[in-house]
């Protein structure tokens, strides 16, 4: 597939842009939002997709007090009085799953609208204590897959369904990877196994749908809760010393350094539709 053609997001504000970030309450994901929000122009919406309602709504009121000043993050090109919207669902349960879907349905409905951006951000490391011989309780392996794999699938087959292919509209979906994807960790066989799912869920949908653009963006070993949990829940000792090292010296990258690189993709939108790109790539 050849890279996009400029007719993506660009660099420019996004005006009319319906705009969906999941796991947006903490880490990469809120560090997103925050570097979106200033980029959506006028008729845009921001829904944050997560499971606390109360990290949700300090978020969406950090940002709509930041489109009020042109400042959210520092930028002065927020778009004054920001729609945000905010939906609290636990998407790893059907019950969560179909809110997230009638949300989804609901604000895409809305004709207005001329840009789709989904960021299938959500997602959880799994019981990393484990070696793949210790894996042997079929409920927690299909809670671990349900979440991290079928519900961005569904979501993004709802979106896109709701959207629609409206002419001269641009729809993107950015699913949050991982070097996980392509290579395998010990202790990690679940994470490494969903991570390498999702890639090709979305290579495929890449495929199947050329009017849509598809990024697999690996963000780095950020400095997040996930990465505390790995260096020290990890069962495989060299694992968890590496990732122990990683924070050490000073290794580890910020979500808003990684998520201003996604931004940089997005708004230069010159990838190959369905490509793997990591951090260290760009």
């Amino acid at each position: 597939m050849e890279p996009g053609s400029g007719a993506g997001p660009g660099s420019g504000p996004w005006a009319a842009t319906a705009c969906v970030v999941t796991g947006a309450s903490r880490g990469f994901g809120r560090s997103l939002a925050r570097l979106l929000a200033p980029q959506l122009g006028p008729g845009s919406v921001l829904l944050l997709l997560a499971r606390s309602a109360e990290a949700l709504a300090e978020l969406a009121a950090e940002l709509r007090a930041g489109s009020a000043t042109g400042s959210a993050t520092g930028s002065a090109t927020g778009s004054a009085g920001l729609r945000v919207q905010c939906v609290a669902a636990d998407l790893g349960c059907e019950e969560g799953l179909r809110t997230a879907g009638a949300a989804l349905r609901k604000l895409l409905q809305d004709a207005s609208f001329g840009r789709l951006l989904l960021v299938n951000n959500a997602g959880s490391l799994g019981d990393v204590s484990k070696s793949f011989l210790d894996l042997t309780d079929l409920e927690e392996i299909n809670t671990y897959f349900s979440f991290n794999i079928s519900s961005a699938l569904c979501l993004t087959s709802t979106a896109l369904r709701a959207f629609g292919a409206r002419p001269g509209c641009s729809r993107t979906v950015v699913n949050i990877s991982s070097l996980c994807a392509r290579e395998p960790f010990r202790s990690w066989a679940l994470y490494c196994a969903g991570k390498a799912a999702r890639d090709m869920l979305f290579q495929v949908l890449a495929l199947e749908e050329p009017g849509v653009r598809v990024l697999n963006y690996a963000p780095g070993p950020l400095d997040t809760d996930m990465q505390l949990l790995a260096r020290t829940k990890t069962g495989d000792p060299g694992m968890r010393q590496h990732f122990q090292r990683l924070q050490e010296n000073g290794q580890l990258i910020e979500s808003s350094v990684s998520a201003q690189k996604l931004l940089q993709l997005l708004q230069e939108d010159s990838f190959p539709s369905g490509a793997h790109v990591d951090f260290y790539d760009i």
